[in-house]
């Protein structure tokens, strides 16, 4: 069985009750006034962060330079330990006033998700967050897919997958408080129309993961899925009794003997629709050109598809994305 490397690495995080964050200065100076012997514990406050991972940290009335976490923050309050004094003065950190940073939070956290990885997704695919099909619309009104591929986009990013960053961009201002709350994380399992206060959600970016309501377990057990296959499944209602399945994943780099090939975007969608039967569509983006392949089970659906994938490639190339490829195969498996 091959070894998941996201899984090993949180193992290998749990083994340690306590893991410590080494952080060092310079060359310590044995005549400085700042008398420190090793094992000393020593109480810091950090100042400002200079450079990137380099921080000001006051201990007692001197003033070091010491590289520290990315969490690290101005203002923070941390414990070190002295750990060595030559060739480098080189402290660990035990503890920070930091609400996400310290030893026990960070194992207690490390053993929950190396468990997560390790259990088996109870479903394959990201649901749909609305009831509602994305596109509501009469028979007869062409379909604008302008705005069903921002319904797509829309979908894919309120579903909860890329809650955190999207926390960052709200305390960063570049968010907004009603677009984050549209995500499952600050939704109930039976939703009320109670919308928590901008405190309340400062306070949930800092929640500790062994709090982790059940309904959402599913959904944290995605991320770790996606961030370690690179791969996201969605399945919802695209229009009026229309299910659809639509998978984004990313390939990694190939070696030839011509070299290393760039990893490339695939983004696919799987329909059974009324009139055309089982059918899926593919796009693979590499560099600024894309391949394009359909498949579909019934023979006169391939037919109007090559048929049809001329216009398709001309539209492509009049907004300057050159087509590489384009196949027609038949579909031998239906994937709904």
């Amino acid at each position: 069985m091959p070894v998941n490397p996201l899984a090993a690495a949180l193992t290998k995080h749990t083994l340690n009750e306590k893991p410590l964050i080494a952080a060092a200065t310079d060359k310590f100076d044995p005549k400085s006034s700042l008398k420190l012997n090793i094992g000393q514990q020593v109480q810091g406050t950090v100042q400002a962060q200079t450079a990137p991972g380099q921080f000001q940290v006051r201990i007692a009335e001197h003033v070091v330079q010491l590289q520290l976490p990315a969490f690290v923050r101005s203002g923070d309050l941390i414990s070190l330990q002295v750990t060595s004094l030559q060739p480098r003065l080189t402290f660990s950190l035990s503890s920070t006033t930091n609400p996400v940073s310290t030893s026990e939070q960070l194992s207690s956290a490390s053993r929950l998700l190396s468990s997560m990885t390790q259990q088996p997704l109870e479903q394959p695919y990201v649901k749909s967050t609305q009831r509602a099909p994305l596109w509501i619309t009469s028979q007869a009104a062409a379909t604008d897919t302008t705005v069903l591929a921002d319904k797509l986009h829309n979908a894919l990013s309120h579903s909860g997958l890329f809650y955190e960053s999207h926390q960052a961009q709200w305390i960063a201002g570049m968010r907004s408080t009603p677009q984050l709350m549209q995500e499952p994380q600050n939704q109930a399992p039976h939703q009320t129309n109670t919308m928590p206060s901008d405190a309340t959600l400062k306070q949930n970016v800092a929640t500790p993961l062994n709090t982790i309501p059940d309904h959402l377990k599913n959904l944290v057990q995605q991320q770790l899925h996606a961030l370690e296959n690179r791969q996201v499944l969605w399945q919802g209602m695209a229009w009026e009794g229309q299910e659809m399945r639509w998978e984004v994943r990313e390939e990694s780099p190939r070696r030839s003997s011509t070299g290393t090939q760039d990893g490339q975007w695939i983004t696919e969608i799987h329909l059974d629709l009324p009139h055309l039967g089982s059918l899926s569509a593919r796009l693979s983006l590499n560099g600024g050109a894309v391949n394009l392949m359909f498949t579909a089970r019934d023979e006169k659906t391939r037919e109007l598809l090559g048929s049809a994938s001329s216009q398709l490639v001309s539209a492509l190339n009049e907004r300057d994305i050159p087509v590489l490829q384009t196949r027609i195969e038949k579909l031998e498996e239906a994937p709904l």
